[in-house]
Order: C-alpha cells, then structure tokens, then sequence
C-alpha cells in the first residue's frame, strides 16, 4: 500500500473518476465482505457468541493484514474487572510528515430478538433491489466496509497515515473502551478521528452528524406492600404497585408530551425539516397516534430530552391473579441534551421522582449508566472539508443532522486526544432498522461513503 519512510506527497489528488473507476472494480468483492461480515453472529451481548465474536475479529485482522496493514487483534479489562472483548487495531506503513488519521467502526451487533418477525434468515445477507438485508448490514458492518472499501481503492496512493480501530464492544456500551484507549494510547494517537456509527439524513442525502444526545439510565423500585393481598379485600384504599408506577411515570411528561423534569436544558429548532409522514413512516407508527412533544420534529429528536421506559416487571398477564402486587420495578432511559453533563441531568430526573411519589409509596431510585452527548466543532476545517467530500460523492447537498441516539466512548476520544478533530458520519438511513428485524443497508450509499472517505483521506494530507 505505502511504504516505511515514504516522505507526505501532496502535490497531487486523485481525480474523482479515477476513483469511481477503482471503486465500481472493487465493489463487488467489497459487498461480498459485508456478506461475510453479516453471517458471523458477532453478538457481544451475549456469551454464547463469544466464541463468534473472536472469529469476526480475527476475519477482520486477516482483511486488514492483507490490504498491507499491521493488524492485530487486542482486549482490556473493564474498569469492573471483567475482560473486553476484541477489537481489532490495524495501521499502515509510516509515511514521514504525513497527519495520522484514525478510522472507527465496530464489529459487535446487536441480538436479533424474535426470528419470526424477520422475513429472512438474519445472519444469511439477501440483496432486495437497491438494498442489502441482515443483521449488522448497516449497523456497522457498512461502517467496517467504508474503511475497507477507501483504503482498497486508494492503495499505494493513500496520502495519510491510517490506524483502524474496530470496537467489539459497542453495543454492550463499550465497558472496556477508556482502559482500551489508555492502554494503547501511543498506537491510537491521531490527529483526526472519523466515526463511521451514524446516520444520512435520508438514503441518497449525506450527513455530518453535529450532535449527539447523551444517555442517563436509572432503575425504579416502587413498594405500597410487604407481601401480596387481595385484591378485592383491600382494592380501593391500597393502590397495587403497578398502578403507582404508571401515575409517577406520567408525571415525567407534560400535558404536550414534553419531559417535565425542569433544568435539562434544550433548542426547539433544527437545521432540517423533517416531515411528519416521513417520520410516521420511518418509526412505523400505528395509524391515528399524535406526535408527541413541541418544537420542530428534528429538535424533539435530536436536541430536547427525552425519556423511555425500557424495561417493567410486573406479573404477566398469563399468571394474573386476584391480588394486589406489592413491588414493581422499571427502567427509565433519559437521552439528555448535547453539552449537558449527563450525571448532572441524572440527578436532576433521580430528584424529580422522589419528589413526586404519588400516595406516599416507598420509592428507591438506582443510577446505572450515564454517558456523554457530542457537539462538533462547526468551525473545524476538518469538518468542512468532510462536508464537501460528501457532497461531491453523493452528488447533492450535504446537511448538519443531530442523532437522538447516544455514542458516549466519542467524549473518551475528545478527553484521552484532546489535540484531535473528532467527525462523525455513517451510512445508516430512516429506513435501516438497525437494532430491529430486517435490519437493511443502502448499496448505493455504501458506495458513496467509500467515495467520501477515500476523498477525505487524500485531502486531510493538504490541511
């Protein structure tokens, strides 16, 4: 690819059809990778694939290895003591005054929850027209191919320094990435970091992703009982535990479906409009249902707060019976406004539960999780110039976009490489489903985002 001692030669940029030309040669076997990638069960959730979760690195190890790279596949203890899981570090050979650029994805995918609501066999990919169908497809399968797919069709030619860092981890919430990059802090330093783990704005438009919310996660224990009693003896007077719950849950929101949990901070306005029916569209939502909250639709996404349940015990329906249930227990996620402290916002939502308890039941609040929003820098020349690699490669205008979702190991990079530029982009869409059934990928954006990236690499050597 690049040789040791290589002196940085920026005299000259590949032309664009230079590119397309490599790249439409390298396609093919670069959507057979992602066919590859999709049929390892890389579930880091679970131990049972951990066994798979090995082989995909090592996959990856030899891929990288093969494209001239040093590559190796590497894990840390998490700070709870537990071991990582592997990822994958690879660079290229040193060139000489050259800026170093280091290009993230992950390995690890989601579980795929229940086969039967799959219209196929999620670890064997299906091409359906325009698109590709499987589990980690997109999420982030896409995202290791981008890095894959540009170093491929650059070649001798790469301008750069690259160090690829594949995360095993990222969908267990990385547990082991701040030891991680501790670690090996040296072979990671960079001055440009590019994280290929987000979104377009819609398929066929591209996207920076300016803002990330961040994510603060508690655990309710709501008790009204010692024990079990009858419902009918003591209905009325004794509210079941259940029902506790939802009223203090409601009280989260207002009567316009914003959070009501005061000093969490906010903007009501974003760059893009999103229409509603595409958003109805995109979330599958039942015919009839309102939309919840105030604001542009994008802001209520991507820059208010917002809270879930995602998890509630209570006695199901199949064992109903006759009494009074004394304790329940919920999860509540809290995506939190980018630039706001997440442990700050977590307190303030600790704070406002306990002080709205309905009818004097016992509530304990746990916190568990708490991580980081992002904010880029909008003045980044870096940032700029990313912007425009996207707009020559997909033909169309490139937008600022925020995420509702979070990516809280980039405020580790921001932290352990302060000196670096930080960029995030992706190849997912509305209509990707990723973490979801019939996870799909656009083939022509992958194409696009290959583009952009080997465009970008050649141009970061002249910034």
């Amino acid at each position: 690819m690049v040789y040791p001692g290589r002196m940085a030669d920026t005299s000259h940029e590949l032309s664009m059809s230079v590119l397309r030309e490599r790249l439409e040669a390298a396609f093919p076997s670069l959507l057979d990778e992602l066919t590859q990638l999709v049929a390892i069960p890389s579930v880091s959730s679970d131990p049972a694939h951990a066994a798979d979760l090995e082989r995909s690195a090592e996959h990856l190890r030899e891929r990288f290895e093969a494209l001239g790279l040093e590559a190796k596949v590497l894990s840390e203890k998490a700070t709870d003591g537990t071991q990582g899981k592997p990822a994958v570090v690879a660079h290229t050979p040193r060139i000489e005054g050259a800026p170093t650029v280091l290009l993230y994805a992950h390995h690890d995918v989601q579980p795929v929850g229940e086969l039967d609501r799959w219209s196929m066999d999620p670890y064997k990919a299906e091409v359906r027209g325009d698109r590709i169908y499987g589990r980690g497809s997109s999420d982030d399968g896409a995202g290791v191919v981008v890095h894959l797919g540009s170093l491929s069709i650059l070649g001798a030619d790469l301008p750069v320094n690259v160090v690829i860092f594949i995360e095993g981890e990222e969908e267990i919430g990385s547990p082991s990435f701040t030891a991680f990059l501790d670690a090996h802090r040296d072979e990671l330093a960079a001055d440009v970091i590019i994280v290929t783990d987000s979104s377009n704005w819609k398929v066929g438009e591209p996207a920076v992703t300016t803002t990330l919310r961040g994510n603060a996660i508690v655990t309710v224990d709501v008790t009204v009982a010692d024990h079990a009693v009858h419902s009918g003896a003591f209905g009325g007077p004794l509210l079941d535990s259940v029902a506790i719950s939802s009223m203090l849950i409601a009280s989260l929101f207002d009567d316009a479906g914003d959070v009501a949990v005061p000093g969490l901070g906010g903007s009501d306005r974003a760059d893009v409009d999103w229409p509603e029916a595409e958003l109805r569209e995109a979330a599958g939502m039942v015919e009839g249902l309102q939309l919840a909250g105030s604001g542009d639709i994008a802001a209520r996404m991507w820059t208010k707060p917002s809270i879930s349940v995602i998890g509630f015990d209570a006695r199901p329906v199949s064992n109903a019976s006759n009494t009074i249930a004394p304790h329940t227990r919920f999860r509540l996620s809290m995506r939190t406004v980018p630039g706001v402290d997440p442990t700050e916002a977590q307190a303030k939502l600790v704070d406002y539960l306990l002080a709205n308890v309905p009818f004097g039941a016992h509530v304990e609040v746990t916190c568990e999780d708490a991580g980081a929003g992002y904010q880029a820098d909008m003045d980044s020349p870096v940032t700029k110039t990313l912007h425009e690699c996207l707009t020559e490669a997909w033909g169309v205008p490139s937008v600022n976009i925020g995420v509702g979702g979070s990516i809280p190991f980039i405020s580790d990079f921001q932290r352990i490489f302060p000196g670096a530029q930080v960029v995030v982009t992706g190849v997912e869409d509305p209509l990707t489903n990723a973490h979801s059934e019939d996870e799909s990928q656009s083939i022509p954006d992958l194409k696009a985002a290959i583009l952009a990236e080997a465009l970008l690499l050649t141009r970061l050597a002249s910034l």
